[in-house]
């Protein structure tokens, strides 16, 4: 749980703190007493200079997260690696086939992956994304939201022409956090399910032979062993969110209740504001101080709790239900299964 960030890890896609800056221009504080409407346009016209050159970079995506961004991030940091082998692929297949049998005698629920595939970070990346994007979006949409209505109405009369070019920037400050994050998930996951969400494809189990190697390393199993210990536990989710309908959503639908809940204090981001020299904006380093206050993060509401102990929930009872059934199904099987259950928790 604390590996996929629910808590207070810097690298969570759902409590985005957005530490360089360029989500927050309409953040900055102009409201109640003091507004100046020509300090504010200033404000904007060199915040925008600063960063006109940067649309050609960020890529052609839009919305609250520059996607393409964040998969060009993601890749960048991914480095270079092997494809999948022949042998690799048929090693994944005769494991996979091997832990299906197995866990036939240990639930009741069927097989619930169609197939199952060898994936390189790459293909993790691209097969996994469209369900990060189901993650993120409602987190990006609800602090975008949140810094637009704390202008006042005659700020965001002024700052309307500049909304598109804010929104953008916004969505760019999103997509570099998320690419750096999923580019670093990508050389550590085991399997489409190995954070306990599912992230692939439905029907789908998949196994990423490359990090499957370094796991290895160091541990006084077989290789085999270990493949076959991590097809067992990829099919086992793959059965439970297959035949259960109505956990993949309830899942999901928790992750998007905990952004809804996501709330940011206005008056302390007034009171950072208060006596800001413009030009500060043209500094970055000087943005980046200002953000570090804290004024700009996130505030924990009862909601975020309550739907933060509600994911707790579902994602420990999920993991403890796969590793009853696996440790029924290769206990009496796979001599090291009870070793590579205590390292996998």
């Amino acid at each position: 749980m604390s590996n996929f960030g629910f808590g207070a890890s810097d690298d969570d896609p759902d409590k985005k703190k957005d530490p360089d800056g360029s989500g927050n221009p309409a953040g900055f504080g102009f409201g109640g007493e003091g507004f100046d409407p020509a300090q504010l346009g200033q404000m904007l016209t060199q915040f925008g200079q600063m960063l006109s050159g940067m649309g050609a970079a960020g890529g052609t995506g839009s919305g609250p997260v520059n996607y393409d961004l964040a998969k060009q991030l993601a890749r960048q940091q991914m480095g270079d690696f092997s494809p999948v082998s022949a042998g690799e692929r048929e090693a994944v297949t005769d494991a996979a086939h091997l832990a299906e049998l197995w866990l036939d005698g240990a639930t009741t629920l069927p097989a619930g992956a169609t197939k199952t595939v060898a994936w390189t970070p790459v293909d993790w990346l691209d097969n996994t994304i469209d369900t990060w994007k189901r993650l993120c979006d409602p987190v990006a949409e609800q602090i975008s939201g949140m810094w637009t209505s704390g202008l006042p109405a005659e700020a965001q009369q002024m700052a309307g022409p500049m909304m598109g070019m804010l929104t953008q920037m916004g969505g760019m400050a999103f997509g570099s956090q998320l690419g750096q994050a999923l580019g670093q998930l990508s050389k550590e996951v085991l399997t489409s399910t190995d954070i306990g969400l599912p992230l692939g494809p439905s029907g789908t189990a998949a196994l990423l032979p490359s990090a499957i190697a370094s796991f290895s390393e160091g541990l006084e199993q077989p290789d085999r062993e270990v493949l076959v210990f991590l097809a067992a536990r990829e099919a086992a989710h793959q059965r439970l969110y297959s035949h259960v309908p109505w956990l993949r959503q309830r899942v999901l639908a928790t992750v998007e209740e905990y952004a809804r809940g996501i709330r940011m204090d206005f008056s302390a981001i007034e009171e950072a504001a208060a006596g800001l020299d413009p030009s500060a904006l043209t500094d970055p380093s000087k943005i980046e101080a200002i953000l570090q206050q804290g004024a700009f993060e996130p505030q924990t509401t009862p909601e975020q709790k309550h739907a933060l102990e509600r994911l707790e929930t579902l994602l420990a009872l999920v993991e403890g239900w796969v590793e009853t059934v696996v440790a029924a199904a290769l206990g009496d099987r796979l001599p090291g299964a009870v070793a590579l259950g205590e390292t996998i928790r």
